[in-house]
């Protein structure tokens, strides 16, 4: 399972994603891509997205993509407040499919 994680999530998250492979936008040199643009190239790649956009599902159709999408929805986007949500992030990206959008709470 290779995941990607947009650019406002910490790099830090990765080191708390144990089982699978991580990368970051910015790691990847595609900090500054629109989310269309930025979909379309990691989709060969990544089985999964993960961002706190709360928006991607409604700017993009993510029907057409081959990537699923995470979104992970806390207080803020700082490290501590997405932690605990990284249980449910990484059993929501065993199951997510091409196109789908999940909201992590």
């Amino acid at each position: 399972m290779r995941l990607l994680l947009d650019e406002s999530i910490p790099w830090r998250l990765a080191k708390h994603l144990r089982g699978v492979e991580v990368d970051t936008v910015y790691g990847r040199g595609w900090s500054g891509l629109k989310n269309g643009e930025l979909l379309r190239s990691a989709e060969p790649e990544y089985d999964v997205f993960v961002t706190v956009d709360q928006n991607l599902q409604y700017q993009q159709n993510l029907q057409g993509f081959k990537i699923g999408v995470v979104v992970l929805v806390a207080r803020t986007n700082r490290l501590g407040d997405l932690l605990p949500l990284v249980p449910h992030l990484l059993e929501a990206c065993a199951t997510v499919g091409h196109g789908d959008v999940v909201l992590i709470r």
